[in-house]
């Protein structure tokens, strides 16, 4: 039974982060498009998991995202943040935390 990341020690958090990298480099070799995203997104979750959360990321502030759009903390749910990108301030969106680049505020 696989452990969930949550319950990862930050080693097993960085083998299992290489174990993906490796299988998504050869799903993109192999041209599975579909594969290699679903590896990019659980390398995103591992990678919130590394993360100090919740006092690196806290309700009220604002980052920029890969995008380069920023985006608008209401509320931590674990390693989301929920909130919204600035301009867009009616539709409410949730990332996980290693997705925020670099705090604005």
């Amino acid at each position: 039974m696989e452990k969930r990341y949550s319950q990862m020690t930050e080693f097993e958090l960085h083998q299992e982060i290489t174990k993906l990298n490796d299988k998504s480099k050869k799903a993109e070799q192999m041209g599975m498009i579909n594969e290699l995203a679903v590896y990019e997104r659980k390398i995103t979750m591992a990678r919130s998991y590394l993360l100090n959360h919740p006092d690196d990321f806290k309700a009220g502030e604002t980052y920029e995202l890969n995008d380069g759009s920023l985006f608008h903390i209401s509320h931590m749910n674990g390693i989301f943040a929920w909130g919204f990108r600035i301009g867009n301030e009616n539709e409410e969106e949730a990332f996980p935390i290693s997705l925020l680049l670099r705090k604005v505020n």
